[in-house]
């Protein structure tokens, strides 16, 4: 009984945790930082602003737990795709860039919190360091794949291949994010399989041939 009731009480706090980076997030998307004081996160998620501090010793903690939230959510959507994968090296890695350009990964709403976190990334370590592992996260992932396409065993090529790679997901991410109706549908997808096919000498858009029918 005593385990069954320490499971309960901390399924029950990892909740209201959750529940107060939500409404973190919520006050965020809808006036940025300004907006998401205490207080008002206190009144969104229904609980008295001591309670916060419970979980979260200051502000500026909630803050680093909600952004490492949002980073970890676009990479588990990316990462996603993998599972339904075919056992194909280039096939997987092409349906892995793929899934970095639509949705869920390209949003406006997870763009717009990331731009409203990124700038606190130079002036807190704290944040620095969430947003490093999350990057290395997302280009390890990366560099494993092309790596398994043996076209290539020297790990600073394939270093050098997934930092080069990253960039050019990250840049078209931003802009279908932020200005989604500038593309056509698909049209993303196309241009980052063939820009990532091009660095690393291998034909990604011919793997992923439902492209042209892509949200």
């Amino acid at each position: 009984m005593t385990g069954e009731r320490r499971k309960y009480v901390r399924e029950g706090e990892e909740r209201r945790r959750e529940a107060l980076i939500a409404a973190a997030l919520e006050l965020l998307a809808e006036g940025g930082m300004q907006a998401a004081t205490v207080r008002a996160i206190a009144t969104r998620a229904g609980v008295t602003a001591g309670l916060i501090r419970h979980y979260f010793q200051t502000k500026e903690d909630l803050t680093r737990a909600a952004y490492q939230w949002v980073m970890d959510r676009m990479i588990a959507d990316n990462l996603a795709v993998l599972a339904g994968a075919p056992p194909d090296p280039t096939a997987r890695l092409a349906a892995f860039v793929a899934a970095s350009l639509r949705p869920p990964v390209v949003d406006g709403a997870a763009m717009g919190l990331w731009a409203g976190f990124i700038h606190m990334v130079r002036s807190d370590p704290d944040m620095r360091e969430i947003h490093r592992g999350t990057y290395l996260h997302y280009r390890d992932q990366l560099q494993q794949l092309i790596a398994a396409l043996g076209l290539t065993d020297d790990p600073q090529t394939l270093r050098r291949q997934a930092i080069a790679c990253n960039a050019v997901i990250d840049g078209l991410w931003l802009e279908g994010s932020a200005i989604p109706d500038a593309f056509d549908p698909g049209e993303l997808e196309r241009i980052g399989l063939t820009a990532v096919g091009a660095m690393i000498g291998a034909d990604l858009l011919s793997s992923l041939p439902d492209t042209e029918d892509s949200p």
